[in-house]
């Protein structure tokens, strides 16, 4: 009877094992397209990933006139993306990527690091993302090595010849997007990033309009050959596969031709996504570009360091989350402290350094000033024997962590 027993506990957990799904990530970003451009324009294949999970107005940017805030640039935007941290932290200002700050990893690098043997693939129409922004190989990244890479076509004037209208660009999106859904049908890398270009230069040359609405459909098109790929895989392996596809600015008010400033239209980006349990942050909030990190992490069950995690301008926007939206000030020693409950059970535990080494590589030593309940949305707490100029404040919760900083301008 023993041996029986045994037997049938040895089935359940290879039955356990066979249907534990692995997980696998993708993000696409989408270049230049409002939120308001997006929602005008029949994207059956956008709306059909978020009827599995869900489609919200979100933000880029940072906080307008605050320390945070972050041109609504695209290079800026992809790395806020990437990094979860907006330019204060990551320090590319624009498309020249002329200093980045490797200190603040990306997510390539959080799941490397968590899984060595993990695959990882980029698909961009521009190169920079991978050379530059992923930094591909540099000291300053551990040699973060991207297993598979379609890239750098825009340099390839045989092949895209290059016309004043930007058609080439159109070709090079078609070409890599065609190139990653064939490669996630058949190697399935765990982890994918998908960019394209064209409608970014539509709305350069164009403005808001008839040539960026086409740019649009053209996009909802190429995100579908991808889906197609990702339901093959999830209904002929044992796979789970989760997608975020987003856009990395607006336009202008004005004719919609530029971007970079901190109008309500230029911030004003979208989210869509097939995620399950998408939380009352995502639904009621307007999460931010930086909140993708967080979420993916979640999802690949990549655990990120305390020291990392505490530097995270975004929080996952799946799963119960404790607080969101952390404001801070100073007045006369007094660190006054905001944030938005979500899970009002237990306490926030309220850390405070005068230091930012991290941001050179180094190391911050935070102390512990208080511990308030998640439910009171504000704590009080001095300072007056840590005189600065600057502060780092970390709202440690017991399903998340938020941070602000507080600076005194001499």
């Amino acid at each position: 009877m023993k041996y029986l027993f045994l037997a049938m506990g040895l089935l359940s957990f290879s039955t356990l094992i066979a249907q534990q799904k692995k997980h696998k990530v993708l993000f696409i970003i989408a270049d230049g397209i409002p939120a308001d451009v997006i929602e005008s324009q029949p994207t059956p294949n956008l709306k059909r990933i978020a009827k599995e999970g869900g489609y919200c107005r979100a933000y880029v940017g940072g906080e307008k006139g605050g320390y945070s805030q972050t041109p609504t640039i695209s290079a800026v935007g992809y790395n806020s993306l990437l990094t979860s941290t907006w330019v204060n932290k990551h320090n590319v200002w624009d498309n020249d990527i002329a200093a980045q700050n490797y200190s603040y990893p990306s997510i390539f690098r959080f799941f490397k690091s968590a899984y060595p043997n993990g695959t990882t693939a980029i698909f961009s129409t521009w190169l920079d993302n991978r050379t530059k922004l992923l930094g591909d190989g540099l000291p300053q990244t551990g040699g973060l090595h991207i297993d598979h890479a379609i890239d750098g076509l825009e340099h390839d004037t045989v092949q895209f010849p290059h016309d004043k209208d930007s058609w080439y660009i159109h070709q090079i999106d078609e070409t890599v997007a065609a190139k990653a859904a064939e490669y996630v049908k058949s190697d399935a890398p765990d982890m994918t990033w998908l960019y394209l270009e064209y409608s970014d230069d539509m709305g350069h040359r164009y403005g808001t309009g008839a040539r960026l609405d086409t740019a649009v459909r053209m996009t909802d098109d190429m995100v579908g050959k991808i889906w197609d790929a990702m339901e093959y895989r999830r209904q002929h392996f044992n796979e789970d596969w989760q997608i975020y596809i987003t856009t990395d600015h607006g336009r202008d008010a004005k004719g919609g031709h530029g971007h970079g400033g901190q109008s309500d239209r230029e911030r004003t980006t979208w989210i869509v996504t097939n995620a399950k349990g998408l939380n009352t942050y995502f639904k009621t909030a307007q999460p931010g570009i930086v909140d993708i990190l967080p979420s993916i992490a979640q999802f690949m069950n990549i655990k990120i360091p305390v020291e990392n995690a505490r530097e995270l301008d975004g929080v996952p926007l799946t799963g119960a989350i404790s607080l969101a939206q952390p404001t801070a000030a100073l007045s006369a020693g007094i660190l006054q402290l905001g944030w938005k409950s979500y899970d009002k059970k237990g306490k926030v535990k309220i850390w405070v350094t005068t230091t930012n080494n991290y941001k050179t590589g180094g190391h911050d030593t935070y102390k512990l000033l208080g511990e308030v309940p998640v439910s009171a949305d504000k704590a009080e707490v001095s300072v007056k024997d840590l005189p600065s100029g600057f502060y780092k404040i970390v709202l440690e919760a017991p399903l998340n962590t938020v941070n602000r900083w507080v600076e005194q301008k001499a």
